[in-house]
């Protein structure tokens, strides 16, 4: 196989994960704090040996634990851009980009040509006599990435970059690493330098969504479910995915509908009724998905159409944007942590507040059933 494969067993991190990025892939990992993602960039860039695996690229073995081999970390050709740039103080912006290529043996002269170029690739040649302390967090991102670069990396490994950038700063980062994994038309200059293989770490599911070909997530140091992108946010199967993708999820078993084209998934406390587009088989495991959007509150039981109808306490308000997201409660005899989404407006009128009980209602046509 071409790209990159990934196998780790970290016995002290109780970590065992698997993963596989494609050719010219970008894969995004997604996860709560600490599941394991730092880990698997630990392991792949060679800071870490696992007490059983492998890393291989392009077919050759960096690490492998069989054959007692764990090549170091300098001679990987890996590149790791981290949240926090890490930008060597006493080294000017033009020095700290050229000190990989110099390392790697290249004349003074050469280098420093080389670190301008990439600087001016990252719109940031205009920063190269500065020293790193006289830098904006973006601007310091931004010279972070050139010297990531500049080595002409096989695997570049990005730890959340943009998490400690400000909200005018991070979009900009954002559409600078999209020229750089996506080269495309008058971006093609970035093309020679494109890794082999990319993983991003991130909680952001902008990231994922502009940035990943392929989405794998992780919980407590295991893979719970992987896919591309569109498959793993619209039919999660981890709540911490539903979370991420802004959707209500019930996990539970398949249960059956009660006309065609429906099916419905119990997890215990309730059923939901949607609409199954694949061959509906009761007994298997099987989830439910629907957006809060799709989701009426009422405060008594709501007469009429909604199919389905559950009865919650609500245990937080979340505005997002002049919208009020309504969440509730998720522990023991609850359904699911489920969430809606209302009007400033129709939260006054109805009065919603944590600690209230009140009705979600869904119809089963906004409800997708799907096994897994």
């Amino acid at each position: 196989m071409t790209g990159l494969e990934v196998s780790a067993r970290l016995h002290d991190r109780d970590v065992r994960v698997a993963v596989e990025v494609p050719a010219g892939a970008v894969l995004a990992v997604l996860g709560p704090n600490g599941a394991g993602k730092s880990s698997l960039l630990d392991v792949v860039a060679g800071l870490a040996v696992p007490d059983e695996g492998y890393v291989r690229l392009d077919g050759r073995a960096l690490t492998d634990t069989a054959k007692r081999l764990a090549v170091p970390p300098h001679q990987r050709g890996v590149s790791l851009l981290a949240q926090d740039a890490l930008l060597f103080p006493h080294l000017s912006v033009e020095a700290n980009v050229a000190f990989g290529p110099r390392s790697r043996g290249m004349r003074g002269k050469a280098a420093v040509a080389l670190a301008r170029e990439w600087l001016r690739a990252v719109e940031a040649e205009d920063l190269a006599d500065r020293s790193p302390d006289s830098l904006s967090g973006g601007q310091a991102q931004r010279v972070a990435l050139a010297r990531a670069l500049a080595v002409h990396p096989r695997v570049l490994l990005l730890d959340e970059p943009m998490a400690a950038l400000d909200v005018t700063a991070a979009p900009a980062m954002r559409a600078l690493l999209r020229k750089v994994l996506r080269p495309h038309g008058e971006d093609a200059a970035f093309a020679d330098a494109r890794p082999a293989a990319t993983i991003l770490v991130t909680h952001d599911i902008i990231d994922a969504v502009t940035l990943a070909d392929r989405v794998v997530v992780i919980e407590s140091g295991r893979v719970i479910e992987s896919g591309s992108v569109t498959e793993v946010l619209a039919r999660p199967r981890s709540r911490f995915a539903a979370r991420i993708a802004g959707v209500n999820l019930i996990l539970g078993t398949a249960v059956p509908g009660d006309s065609v084209g429906l099916g419905a998934v119990t997890d215990g406390r309730a059923e939901v009724f949607g609409r199954a587009e694949d061959q509906w088989t009761p007994g298997g495991d099987a989830a439910a998905v629907f957006s809060p959007a799709a989701v009426a509150v009422h405060r008594d039981h709501p007469e009429g159409s909604p199919r389905n109808v559950f009865r919650v306490t609500v245990s937080e308000l979340e505005d997002r944007g002049g919208i009020v997201r309504v969440r509730a409660v998720d522990g023991p005899g609850a359904t699911a942590g489920l969430a809606a989404d209302l009007t400033p407006a129709a939260v006054a009128r109805l009065g919603v507040a944590p600690g209230m009980e009140v009705y979600f209602a869904v119809k089963a046509t906004e409800v997708d059933v799907y096994a897994y």
